[in-house]
């Protein structure tokens, strides 16, 4: 897919996905999570095991080589090296909770709310921007996430 496509591509799934539920296309609330298909799933669950154990070199494996986390009040972080020193400061107990998502051939996102406990909305909100090659797995293209304080 040309690079430049990507934007339009994302903005035509996210139209498509957002605000109905996935079974019955009816409206739902904006916070309500949503089941995801099992290999978006993987992604978010991989990202939690690994931010729980601190461990950052499996974090930045779930990136692409060239990779984004747009921090919140610090300048972006690319490519999976400086992913990893970045994610070196990070970790502990967390909860992705998708709310909104949507996959076509090799790009997707997944929409949510975090936090580190069972009720995972008092943390605040990400975005993760999915990429994939033809018979790879989905990696994360960009993170972005801000509080909610």
């Amino acid at each position: 897919m040309n690079r430049r496509r990507i934007p339009s591509a994302l903005i035509a799934l996210a139209v498509a996905a957002c605000g109905r539920d996935a079974v019955s296309g009816e409206p739902r609330s904006p916070d309500s999570a949503i089941e995801l298909a099992p290999d978006l799933e993987r992604v978010l669950r991989d990202y939690e095991t690994a931010y729980a154990r601190r461990d950052a070199a499996a974090l930045a494996a779930l990136f692409t080589e060239d990779g984004y986390v747009l921090p919140t009040g610090r300048p972006p972080v690319r490519g999976r090296a400086a992913l990893q020193a970045h994610f070196e400061r990070e970790g502990g107990p967390l909860r992705l909770v998708p709310i909104a998502a949507a996959a076509e051939d090799s790009v997707g996102y997944v929409i949510g709310t975090f936090g580190a406990e069972a009720r995972a909305d008092a943390g605040g909100k990400f975005i993760l921007l999915l990429r994939r090659t033809r018979a790879g797995p989905w990696r994360i293209a960009a993170d972005m996430a801000n509080p909610n304080r």
